[in-house]
């Protein structure tokens, strides 16, 4: 299991760390004798007789050893006080629901080849890049909702079912929301308690169905965060009966709905654009934040101060510190 830089310090042992005075009072009676030091040499007069007295010094390597053991003790006490940090973790497991704009506006050729083309592409590079543990359900939504492929761990057979979408009328955002919780609740019904992600790509705003707000309420509900991808540009068209129609997406409500739920909202205007957010999105869904004690860590780093100074001390003064 891999874990990334510690972030959020606390400690469980917190007044342990008015030991690190202690350690202080060490540091700070080291440098007032190395001054008292400094002091008595000054006092020959005779600096040939000096040179002769005192031995060659090796300059600032002699507080190498000392520093090092400060640092040792110093993270000695921290240690004592069970440090702990919210770190990354890699999910064993977890249920992805990708719902999918199957809508005639994905037909728009502002993403090369074609929002539909591109959109098929990135959502099957997603779907393999996943952890072979998660679970993937496919939703497609136009004029309706529908579960195209229950939640399984055999992608071949969502990125099967995603290749061979078929587009319709309408744009059922808030239905697409509801059908996908439907899902993963069916999922945990039947034992697999694993979080659940639902991950939905638009390009327009919602027509027919419930609304955007009932489906929120749903996911909210199941506890299950809707992020969201606002997919097109600005300039997107249509040709409807030899007319020109604008698709532009509706992202303000694709991003409320991101909030209300508590899950992610991005953008992509185009095709490299959007493998690049789904990218993201998998590394945030194989990914979790939990609460991890540092005190092995923090006694391992002392252990490595710890021999760096003995071995400097050894090396340039044959002595241990």
């Amino acid at each position: 299991m891999t874990f990334s830089i510690p972030r959020h310090w606390r400690f469980a042992e917190e007044p342990r760390l008015w030991l690190l005075l202690a350690v202080l009072a060490v540091a700070i009676f080291y440098v007032v004798l190395q001054r008292r030091r400094s002091t008595y040499e000054t006092r020959f007069s005779d600096v040939e007789l000096l040179a002769s007295v005192m031995p060659a010094r090796p300059g600032w390597r002699r507080h190498v050893p000392a520093a090092l053991l400060v640092l040792t003790l110093a993270a000695l006490t921290t240690g004592f006080a069970r440090p702990t940090a919210d770190v990354k973790v890699k999910r064993d497991k977890a249920t992805v629901i990708v719902a999918l704009d199957v809508s005639a506006s994905m037909l728009a050729t502002d993403v090369s080849p074609s929002r539909i083309q591109a959109a098929k592409t990135a959502a099957t590079a997603f779907v393999h890049g996943l952890p072979s543990t998660f679970s993937v359900g496919l939703v497609s939504f136009s004029g309706t909702a529908a579960l195209v492929t229950p939640p399984t761990t055999d992608k071949n057979a969502v990125t099967g079912a995603i290749s061979a979408l078929q587009l319709g009328g309408g744009t059922a955002i808030g239905d697409a929301v509801g059908v996908a919780v439907k899902a993963a609740q069916a999922v945990q019904a039947s034992g697999n308690k694993a979080p659940v992600r639902i991950v939905l790509l638009s390009d327009g705003g919602n027509t027919v169905g419930q609304p955007v707000s009932a489906g929120a309420d749903q996911a909210v509900q199941a506890g299950m965060p809707v992020t969201t991808i606002a997919y097109g540009t600005p300039d997107g068209v249509v040709a409807v009966r030899g007319q020109l129609i604008p698709v532009p997406v509706d992202q303000p409500t694709l991003e409320s709905l991101a909030r209300t739920t508590g899950g992610q909202h991005y953008t992509a205007l185009s095709e490299s654009g959007l493998k690049s957010v789904y990218k993201s999105i998998s590394k945030e869904a194989g990914t979790t934040t939990k609460r991890k004690e540092l005190t092995s860590e923090m006694t391992g780093l002392a252990l490595v101060l710890g021999l760096a100074a003995a071995a400097a001390s050894l090396v340039w003064f044959r002595a241990l510190p």
